[in-house]
């Protein structure tokens, strides 16, 4: 960044610059949460063998802008906050997978994220082209938007 600021966005600047700005404290405090929350994950997945979740918090947006600022009335701090359902996954450290899982009123596509526990992808593979083969999702593809 410091090489070629210019190089990079200004959301990903503003993410690196919050690191940086944290204390080994805060890191070490971010660790421990991350280990129980993947220790959580590991006791629902003793119930459960998936979860099913959504891929974004709404439907495709404007690719003019750099990203949502509003969902469902609530506004987004940062161009990280729309994409919750996939971050707080992440952080769980397991394994997830995006199908596609219908279309909107207005045709645009909308996923399902497949998730399970950690070190069980062939679970996860199993499950996801299983999802395909019983929705048949995968195949269709959204109506072009033609200009008038």
């Amino acid at each position: 960044m410091e090489r070629q600021p210019d190089a990079v966005k200004a959301d990903i600047a503003w993410n690196v610059e919050v690191g940086r700005a944290l204390t080994g404290r805060e890191v070490t405090r971010a660790v421990a949460e991350m280990t129980r929350l993947q220790r959580a994950a590991d006791h629902f997945f003793d119930r459960y063998d998936v979860l099913l979740s959504p891929v974004a918090q709404l439907p495709p947006f404007d690719a003019e802008s750099t990203w949502p600022h509003e969902v469902a009335g609530s506004p987004m701090t940062n161009y990280l906050d729309w994409m919750a359902s996939c971050y707080l996954i992440t952080a769980l450290g397991v394994p997830a997978m995006s199908v596609p899982a219908g279309f909107t009123p207005d045709g645009l596509p909308v996923g399902v994220q497949i998730v399970t526990r950690a070190r069980h992808e062939s679970r996860l593979l199993g499950v996801a082209a299983a999802f395909e083969e019983a929705t048949g999702y995968a195949t269709r593809t959204p109506p072009l938007l033609t200009s008038a």
